[in-house]
């Protein structure tokens, strides 16, 4: 049976509000899996489900079919399980290699092979001139770079991208789309790409599970999501900007 990472049947409730109800999805590797919704859905709270730092209420996380549900996010991401975060949560006073260099010693490298493999991690992202930079000084895109860089360290199994192309124009989540291709390809990666970029998700995203109010309403490629109009309708209820935005990527 093929390696994936499952949410399997995952509710989450907070004082009796459901966040998510009954979610079943599969990341596979090197696959691009998307999740996307309005704002409020879920996303982020599966995300915290799928790498420990939210228990589910009810369910399961499954990995290579065995259970790893509630496990601590240290052990989670030492199984091969990487994520990024919504604010970037890089260690603004040290550089970017240090960044880098941090995590791997974190998994269990000495100081020197960790510098190494966090050098060669920035020079095969393309970003090896930012390494001395102070990470606090950094734009935040590249900021956001630097955080999946980060991510990478010792070539994570599964990595699940929390909004990577927030902030960025459209040439930049191009670029963005490229590298995470190139996580697929090269590394054979699991990606999770949670994004409001709809039409970055439909471009890259071999599958794509929408969320509203903690549901899956929709699972499908971009043809079908496209063509959905329960994805309309969830998104018709939102902001102006974003209806738009989902209107014109859909179209």
């Amino acid at each position: 049976m093929s390696t994936t990472l499952r949410a399997d049947d995952v509710s989450v409730s907070f004082e009796g509000l459901k966040a998510l109800t009954n979610v079943a999805l599969a990341i596979a590797p090197g696959h691009v899996t998307g999740l996307i919704g309005p704002n409020g859905a879920g996303k982020t709270t599966l995300v915290n489900v799928l790498t420990g730092f939210q228990s589910p209420t009810t369910g399961r996380v499954l990995m290579d079919e065995g259970d790893i549900t509630g496990r601590p996010a240290h052990v989670i991401r030492r199984l091969g399980i990487a994520r990024t975060f919504q604010s970037g949560r890089l260690f603004s006073d040290l550089t970017v290699v240090d960044n880098l260099e941090v995590t791997a010693v974190a998994l269990g490298l000495k100081r020197r092979a960790a510098f190494r493999l966090a050098s060669d991690m920035l020079d095969w992202m393309g970003i090896g001139h930012l390494a001395d930079r102070i990470a606090g000084a950094l734009p935040y895109t590249d900021e956001r770079r630097v955080a999946i860089g980060r991510a990478l360290m010792m070539e994570p199994r599964f990595l699940l991208l929390d909004e990577p192309a927030a902030g960025m124009s459209h040439d930049e989540a191009m670029d963005l789309a490229r590298l995470i291709r190139r996580i697929v390809d090269e590394m054979t990666c699991g990606v999770l790409l949670i994004e409001h970029n709809i039409g970055l998700v439909l471009e890259i995203c071999d599958t794509i599970h929408v969320l509203d109010s903690g549901e899956i309403i929709e699972v499908g490629d971009s043809a079908l999501i496209r063509s959905s109009e329960r994805v309309r309708h969830a998104y018709m209820g939102t902001q102006g900007d974003v209806a738009q935005a989902v209107e014109e990527a859909i179209l």
